[in-house]
């Protein structure tokens, strides 16, 4: 398979990823995210006693799965419940500019350009008027800027994640598997720890399994899989400009499975944060 059908998999399935946390809302964030990683990590369970007993994965690079796996994904879904959720995922879908801008932290042989310092600003105005548009003075403000600072946060956790996957040693594609397994324990002792008081799984409803089920072997499984292929046999930079499909798809299902009207905001927003992104990528 072309590595570019690869990476579109990918995209189609994380754009279902806000829509799907939106409808499971009422199951608490560690509970949900603990158990759709667990799920979507299980098509990579026969490879991973072979993978651990020949060393393969040094611990830093298993830190680094859980740092991005586990932490973008309850940052997400945490800013989904705080804030409005259509002006929270676009924010949230800064990453793929968030990725050009710092490269140079992370990756000290590139530079930016001033193009990339326009994108930027384009991509920082863009989610302000996600934030401004959907303001409403009858909800607690605070409530709000809480969750509009997990999204951003949930974004830089993506893009520091991509970024220092190629500062370590190549690892093979069923160490996802791991990383999501090992990120899926943490959640649910998380949420014996810290959610006594929430709903747990026996308030889950067969509905709710089947959503997780959705939701594990698809955004939080295999989405993970077709995007290590796609990015070790293809074009990084081609793949690159395919994922900004992401938030337009992911904003439009999110739009319809909330019922949130459509607004200027959300399109203004949606269209500078795209462009920004797009546009960072004009510079080499």
């Amino acid at each position: 398979m072309h590595p570019h059908l690869h990476a579109l998999g990918a995209i189609v399935l994380w754009a279902s990823l806000a829509a799907l946390g939106v409808t499971l809302q009422h199951v608490p964030p560690f509970l949900l995210t603990g158990l759709a990683l667990l799920i979507g990590s299980v098509p990579a369970w026969p490879a991973l006693p072979d993978l651990i007993r020949q060393g393969k994965l040094p611990p830093s690079t298993l830190a680094l799965g859980i740092y991005g796996l586990f932490g973008f994904h309850f940052l997400l879904f945490l800013s989904l419940r705080l804030a409005p959720p259509v002006q929270a995922n676009l924010i949230n879908y800064l990453w793929p500019l968030l990725i050009v801008v710092m490269a140079p932290l992370f990756l000290r042989e590139l530079t930016l350009k001033p193009l990339h310092w326009v994108a930027a600003v384009m991509g920082f105005a863009g989610a302000a008027i996600a934030i401004l548009g959907g303001s409403d003075s009858s909800m607690d403000g605070g409530t709000w800027h809480w969750g509009y600072l997990l999204a951003m946060a949930s974004a830089f956790v993506w893009a520091s994640y991509s970024l220092l996957t190629r500062r370590v040693a190549a690892f093979p594609t069923s160490a996802v598997g791991l990383f999501g397994l090992t990120s899926g324990l943490l959640s649910l002792l998380c949420h014996w720890l810290l959610e006594s008081s929430a709903p747990s799984f026996s308030a889950l409803t067969p509905r709710d399994w089947l959503l997780l089920a959705v939701l594990g072997l698809g955004p939080l499984g295999a989405a993970f899989f077709l995007w290590d292929h796609a990015l070790k046999r293809g074009d990084a930079r081609q793949i690159g400009v395919l994922s900004y499909l992401t938030p337009l798809g992911s904003t439009t299902l999110l739009v319809l499975v909330s019922g949130q009207p459509w607004r200027w905001s959300i399109a203004a927003a949606a269209v500078l944060i795209i462009g920004a992104a797009l546009l960072s990528t004009r510079t080499r």
